[in-house]
């Protein structure tokens, strides 16, 4: 379910202070309930997801095409991982407006290398930084540099609930429109079939032993 900003941001996050000039652009409860020990079952899914193969036919064919036009216009493809070495790695653009290619240069010193032991398997992202409830990447083509944030939502009684948002600054009217094109693909079709799939693969784990 896709929730208001403020559900994000009416909490402490730490991405807050490091994105101050990016876009919150969406804001979604995750379909994931757990105990406080459970965050890290989750930022494994998502580093793990691979949407080129998921069980929505449209999720697939979306991305593949994606993919495809991303290869042929150069906007950075979507299906490759950041550290895989491609032109289209972030950290080779500068982000939008500043002279930095990462917001890594921008973590406070207690976050710097807290997710240097993680690796997405195919989403173009790269790890910033994670801590107990809050898990941060950031990704760059030549649309946009965005960030992806999973957080572990105290609901209280010691149950906690996933919740992801999206920050985005996009490369000036080429990207403002491309985020404008796909945002009824990503709202009716690409999110509703990632929810299913995390739900999915969340309700396969086994219990935790908190």
């Amino acid at each position: 379910m896709r929730l208001p900003n403020a559900a994000h941001e009416s909490r402490p996050w730490r991405i807050r202070e490091i994105t101050p000039d990016f876009i919150l652009e969406d804001v979604w409860t995750l379909p994931v309930h757990g105990g406080a020990e459970d965050f890290q079952a989750l930022v494994e899914i998502a580093v793990s997801s691979d949407p080129a193969h998921a069980e929505s036919l449209p999720t697939r064919v979306l991305w593949d095409i994606r993919d495809r036009l991303g290869g042929w216009l150069h906007l950075g493809r979507i299906s490759t991982p950041v550290d895989s070495g491609q032109a289209g790695a972030a950290g080779k653009l500068p982000i939008p407006g500043k002279h930095e290619t990462s917001l890594a240069g921008r973590l406070p010193d207690d976050l710097r290398g807290t997710a240097a032991d993680l690796h997405f398997a195919s989403l173009p992202f790269t790890p910033l930084y994670r801590t107990d409830v809050e898990f941060a990447a950031e990704l760059s083509n030549r649309t946009v540099h965005g960030v992806m944030h999973l957080a572990w939502v105290d609901q209280g009684a010691g149950i906690y609930q996933g919740q992801m948002a999206v920050y985005v600054k996009p490369r000036g009217l080429l990207g403002k429109g491309y985020m404008e094109l796909i945002k009824p693909f990503r709202y009716w079709i690409v999110y509703p079939a990632l929810m299913r799939q995390i739900e999915r693969t969340w309700s396969a784990l086994p219990p935790s032993n908190g």
